[in-house]
């Protein structure tokens, strides 16, 4: 517990004053121990001349613990359970008051990587979003081995020539998906080299796994799915039946989402399938972009092919049969023959932690064009509509992090550029922008804008990052692809 707590939840204290944190000197910890050993030895020779039993120990003090009269080894006695640290994150509002947050941290490592503890929050590692390891200074070897890799990779060629290129293009056309592409002078050798390592380790290991038995040749992995005018390389393992897993390919309507073995299927199937967009409510809609509302439950089998279909591409996705307790809210391109499939993101109907998402994903032909960003942006404008304060369910995927990061940039850069006053609060950024206080902070850590001063925390307003958001905004060209909230029809869902 910290000392020096107000009524009104405020601490006028900095950091903790628990007895097993604070900066005592080894000497005091030796005397201490010897005092104790001390005592023990007087309580044992006292109970051997007494005749009686039970024997009470004397008392030396009003705080001092009972020691068992039982003698006990260096080797038997158990080391005391390090607590850990707990800091008061203070954060100052416009009004002038004070807020705070105890957050959780261990004491081990140091920021400089020169000491083994820390004594304040400013060189605690898990506060700067560190490891203990991460802030250790590199040794003499691996400075020698950064500069040997630097002056091999400055080798590099520059480019490549027009016979070379021609000549990769022959020889994607004579052989096409059968062989890697030719990779020589794209990088530097040392880089080339390595890649070569891990390919031959990835063999190696797949066929470690092949004579154990855990895997079998062209089993249980689908390299590729037909989908509408695309061909999809898949990316990771998904649970599809056996039947269809062994076939290495499967075909999917792009509508419905029902997977088929052959194309001749396929073709009958898109001659019957009177779908034409996701089934359930349409709450968004601006030009050719719109969003759909499937409630699991209603639409069981949909919203499973749709989770099968998205652990293709996600590595950490475990929702593929239990849809019932999800939102799906789908995202669509539509054209002159449908609605065609962006992406998704899934939430829970009923979320205790106020998850505002708990799967997101993109489809691979739509990346890198900005609906990515609309998705997570939807997310949050159900969010203010819900009145609530929203965060992605964790652990996010490589590709899920890079675009939370980036989007959680964007949100604060723009409203530090339109906010005016000189004391900001992470509260009221959050209750604005409907994004996680957790997140906020993490953000501004990574921006290097968030710094502790005597006792507090600062937010630097950092001119240089606005204006290259500025200028990054102004280049932009995809300004359609920007949600409206004036487009949204939707009020949220009664809890189930």
């Amino acid at each position: 517990r910290n000392a020096g707590s107000s009524s009104d939840g405020t601490e006028d204290s900095d950091f903790s004053t628990d007895p097993e944190h604070t900066d005592s000197s080894e000497s005091d910890g030796t005397s201490r121990r010897s005092a104790r050993v001390t005592r023990s030895s007087a309580r044992l020779s006292q109970s051997s001349q007494d005749s009686s039993p039970v024997h009470n120990p004397p008392s030396f003090g009003a705080e001092e613990p009972v020691y068992s009269t039982r003698r006990v080894t260096r080797s038997q006695q158990q080391p005391a359970p390090v607590t850990p640290k707990k800091y008061p994150l203070r954060q100052t509002r416009s009004s002038g008051s004070e807020t705070e947050q105890v957050v959780d941290f261990s004491d081990r490592g140091h920021l400089t990587g020169k000491h083994e503890r820390h004594f304040s929050i400013s060189g605690c590692p898990l506060y700067h979003n560190l490891s203990a390891d991460e802030c250790k200074a590199p040794t003499e070897r691996q400075l020698r081995y950064k500069e040997k890799v630097a002056e091999l990779r400055k080798k590099r060629n520059s480019g490549l020539s027009k016979e070379q290129k021609e000549k990769y293009m022959e020889h994607r056309q004579t052989y096409g998906n059968t062989r890697e592409p030719l990779l020589e002078n794209l990088t530097s050798e040392y880089d080339l080299e390595l890649f070569r390592r891990a390919q031959a380790r990835a063999s190696e290991d797949l066929e470690k796994l092949r004579l154990q038995g855990q895997i079998t040749e062209g089993s249980n992995m689908i390299k590729t799915i037909a989908f509408g005018r695309y061909e999809l390389d898949t990316w990771y393992h998904s649970p599809y039946p056996e039947e269809y897993a062994r076939l290495g390919r499967l075909y999917m309507c792009e509508f419905c989402l029902k997977y088929m073995k052959s194309q001749t299927i396929l073709r009958r199937h898109m001659a019957k399938c009177v779908w034409k967009h996701p089934p359930g409510d349409e709450i968004y809609r601006k030009g050719s972009i719109s969003v759909f509302e499937v409630d699991g439950k209603k639409n069981k089998i949909y919203c499973q092919n749709l989770c099968l279909l998205a652990k293709l591409f996600l590595d950490h996705k475990t929702l593929y049969y239990d849809v019932e307790p999800f939102l799906f809210y789908v995202m669509t391109e539509a054209d002159n023959t449908g609605c065609h499939l962006i992406g998704y993101f899934s939430k829970e109907k009923n979320s205790f932690l106020n998850y505002n998402v708990s799967c997101i994903l993109t489809m691979p032909q739509y990346m890198r064009q900005g609906y990515g960003k609309m998705l997570i942006d939807f997310s949050y404008l159900l969010s203010k509509v819900e009145e609530k304060v929203g965060s992605p369910e964790r652990p996010l995927s490589d590709l899920g992090l890079i675009s939370y990061r980036s989007y959680w940039k964007e949100v604060l850069l723009r409203y530090l550029h339109n906010f005016q006053g000189k004391e900001i609060s992470i509260k009221e950024i959050s209750q604005e922008t409907a994004v996680n206080p957790v997140d906020i902070v993490s953000t501004l850590q990574a921006l290097q804008m968030l710094k502790y001063w005597k006792g507090k925390h600062l937010v630097l307003k950092r001119q240089d990052l606005i204006d290259e958001w500025i200028a990054k905004e102004a280049k932009r060209s995809n300004s359609n692809k920007i949600m409206d909230p004036s487009c949204l029809k939707w009020t949220p869902p009664k809890g189930t």
